[in-house]
């Protein structure tokens, strides 16, 4: 099992640029078993879950092919998948793939209100929380499915087709959020979605489903108004940049010094996260390249933050800040309101020497003038980061273990770093 290396106390000098985002990428390529004809879409992340997700599509019949799959081809501008999903060959999604990546999940909603029936297992569990599946179901139920389970499966039917109808979800749900916007894309007449996710991933998916046809409006807003299609077409669509990834960055940048600009990157996709990153001393400068972060050498100031639905600060970067602020002069605070029991990094930031103490659903950082390289395990895809970011500032070596995690939701990490002047390297395991 692959490891990573990490020498710290190297400032970061250069340009890292930004991949398209995982989090629009998949349910993007989900949204391809809404139409027979060809759904193109350039800037695709090369990850784990992106290669995991071609499986899954091909097990419903989709055609999948790719331009730009090695790294050295166009690697600053992702790759390039052309799905193809004329003929459905199976409505099933079966739990051994289901389990490996729950936005597989999401195929329930295009299959619903394209073949009439889905069967798709339930995803159960994870690491960083239950984060069940009730809303997807219920905006089913209100398009007019009929919805059984059985055996750990979802068995959802609509044989005259999806009905428009008003959903009002009583929490938001990014998720949930997708499901209803692909679905309702195919069904009869208008549906209206309220508190709907205002995540600029929603943005990117709705603006590929008008393209395919769709109508719609108010992507972004708290409500969606939808006028079903009765097909959509092929059309071409390049992924938005990842924020997640920028963020991440950025907090490498703030934690090991230096100065990096970030490629492509998009300020008003995480504004929140860059002018926390202002307050605790980094200096961001939005360029026509894209965000350009530094800091010289001046120590890092606490902050108190809690995380949020967009445009508030994304759970997503959480582990990240922890890191950051270990380091902090002072004390930081750091509220966790979206995900139960995604505090799993604390225990091996705190093998690097970070002092933290856990009171619920908040984290109080006490910042250290230093951490210490040590052997640290991952735990899930955006802890693993966060002990990368720990590290870059450690003095001595840092092994972290499972990077399987990283290469989930970080393209090319390693190299990205290093090109950056940081001493880090995977080890083959």
């Amino acid at each position: 099992m692959d490891r990573i290396r990490i020498r710290g106390g190297r400032a970061l000098k250069g340009t890292i640029p930004i991949s398209g985002a995982k989090n629009a990428a998949l349910p993007l390529m989900i949204a391809s078993l809404l139409t027979e004809e060809t759904l193109v879409l350039d800037n695709v992340p090369r990850l784990a879950d992106v290669s995991l997700l071609q499986h899954i599509l091909s097990n419903h019949g989709v055609d999948v092919t790719v331009s730009g799959k090695r790294a050295g081809e166009n690697e600053n501008t992702g790759q390039t998948l052309q799905l193809s999903a004329r003929t459905i060959v199976d409505t099933t999604a079966p739990y051994h793939l289901v389990s490996k990546m729950r936005a597989s999940f999401w195929v329930i909603g295009p299959l619903v209100a394209r073949m009439g029936e889905a069967r798709v297992s339930m995803p159960g569990g994870c690491a960083i929380g239950i984060r069940p599946v009730d809303f997807h179901l219920d905006v089913l139920r209100a398009l007019g499915a009929e919805i059984d389970i059985e055996e750990g499966y979802v068995l959802a039917r609509a044989p005259k087709g999806l009905k428009g109808a008003r959903i009002e979800f009583p929490k938001v749900s990014v998720g949930a959020t997708h499901t209803a916007l692909m679905a309702a894309s195919l069904a009869r007449g208008e549906t209206v979605i309220e508190n709907a996710a205002r995540e600029p991933e929603i943005v990117d998916v709705a603006a590929c489903l008008v393209k395919m046809g769709a109508r719609i409006e108010g992507a972004g807003s708290s409500t969606i108004h939808i006028q079903g299609a009765k097909h959509l077409r092929a059309a071409r669509h390049p992924v938005l940049p990842d924020r997640i990834e920028t963020g991440t960055y950025a907090m490498a940048v703030a934690m090991a010094g230096g100065d990096v600009v970030l490629a492509g990157a998009r300020a008003e996709l995480l504004q929140t996260a860059l002018d926390l990153l202002r307050k605790a001393g980094a200096e961001i400068t939005v360029t026509n390249e894209g965000i350009r972060v530094r800091r010289d050498g001046a120590g890092l100031a606490p902050v108190e933050v809690a995380t949020a639905p967009f445009p508030g600060f994304p759970t997503d970067l959480q582990a990240q800040l922890m890191a950051l602020m270990s380091r902090a002069r002072g004390t930081s605070r750091i509220t966790e309101t979206i995900f139960e029991n995604r505090f799993m990094h604390v225990q091996e930031l705190a093998r690097l020497g970070a002092r933290i103490h856990l009171d619920g659903e908040t984290a109080t950082i006490e910042g250290v003038e230093k951490l210490k390289g040590a052997p640290v395990m991952a735990t899930d895809l955006r802890a693993s980061v966060s002990l990368v970011i720990a590290a870059l500032a450690a003095e001595g070596e840092t092994m972290v273990h499972r990077v399987y995690h990283l290469d989930r939701g970080f393209e090319r990490l390693e190299q990205k770093l290093a090109h950056c002047g940081a001493a880090i390297e995977r080890v083959a395991g």
